[in-house]
Formats: structure tokens, C-alpha cells, sequence
């Protein structure tokens, strides 16, 4: 018998991958592709000073 398995609940998520979508299935749900921060942004030492 140790070969059978049984099962009470679907499997977690994190160990079924979920079928994989295409680009243009991406862009319509969730729009273009944006940068990691704004344009304007300061960067990491202008921040660190507090200098715009």
C-alpha cells in the first residue's frame, strides 16, 4: 500500500504552476510595461542628502 497517495484538498499553489500567458494576454489585463521608479525621481545620494 505505500504506493497510493491520497489527497483532501487541491494542490497550494506555489507547487502548481499556473499555464503561461502570452504577451499580448499580459498587456490586456494589465497594461504596458512600466519602469521600476519614476522618471523624475531622485536618485540614491540626492535622496540620501535630501538635494533635489
Amino acid at each position: 500500500m505505500p504506493g497510493l497517495s491520497y489527497r483532501s484538498s487541491r494542490p497550494d499553489g506555489w507547487n502548481v504552476p499556473r499555464p503561461h500567458n502570452d504577451a499580448s494576454v499580459r498587456f490586456m489585463k494589465h497594461g504596458p510595461i512600466q519602469p521600476m521608479e519614476e522618471p523624475h525621481s531622485p536618485g540614491f545620494l540626492a535622496r540620501l542628502f535630501n538635494r533635489r
